[in-house]
């Protein structure tokens, strides 16, 4: 029986295309038209899109299908040139952002601005710090891209510990449990194993952000068929 469901849930190459397609469709934050093409499994988008988040919709959209092991982003950013702000105002705009950012430590990230791209450098404590400081200047008009070089630092004091990855795995996918498996050496964690989704894959890649002393995450988790 178990073998019957999984091979009718299973998704051809063409149909996964179709449905994908669908589902961008669908999606009012993703109003561009883009091309999409499926290959076991591994779902390519290209076109041009207005913004960097509806960018990023897309993707997020596209990981979201069931059957979809994983995306590659070929979109790109129409330059906005109607924002009327060069590289100069933007970067500016860019820093009063990060500024007023509750979740971003003061002083910590730097930006330069190149052709409407931001870049971002810096030092933080903590991942979602870093993520923070991607979100501050994510939504501004008239950039094409954001670059987070943002680097994460060691806390030699701090030692991780697997206990607390696995049972947050375990509070969040409890199915899940036994077929993760979490490795660290210093601070770098390692995920390995079988997840059903990339929603999934990219949810307990995030949990793994969330322990005290990470400053790299190898996520090698795969997508089951």
């Amino acid at each position: 029986m178990v073998h019957g469901v999984t091979q009718t849930m299973h998704r051809s190459d063409q149909v996964l295309q179709a449905t994908v397609s669908d589902e961008l469709l669908f999606i009012p934050s993703v109003d561009s038209h883009l091309a999409v093409s499926a290959v076991d499994g591994v779902v390519t988008l290209e076109g041009d899109v207005a913004s960097v988040p509806e960018r990023l919709a897309a993707v997020e959209a596209a990981e979201g299908v069931w059957g979809v092991h994983n995306v590659t982003d070929r979109t790109v950013v129409r330059s906005a040139g109607a924002s009327g702000a060069n590289d100069d105002e933007l970067a500016e705009a860019a820093k009063s952002m990060l500024e007023w950012s509750v979740d971003v430590p003061p002083n910590a990230v730097k930006v330069q601005v190149s052709q409407r791209k931001i870049t971002l450098t810096g030092v933080v404590i903590w991942h979602f710090q870093r993520e923070a400081a991607t979100r501050a200047v994510l939504y501004m008009r008239g950039i094409t891209g954001v670059d987070n070089k943002i680097t994460i630092h060691e806390v030699t004091t701090v030692s991780i510990t697997t206990d607390a990855v696995e049972a947050a795995i375990g509070r969040n996918l409890p199915m899940y449990t036994r077929a993760i498996a979490v490795g660290v050496h210093d601070h770098t964690l390692t995920l390995s194993g079988t997840v059903g989704s990339s929603t999934q894959r990219r949810r307990v890649e995030r949990l793994a952000w969330a322990a005290a002393g990470v400053t790299t995450v190898e996520n090698n988790l795969v997508i089951a068929a």
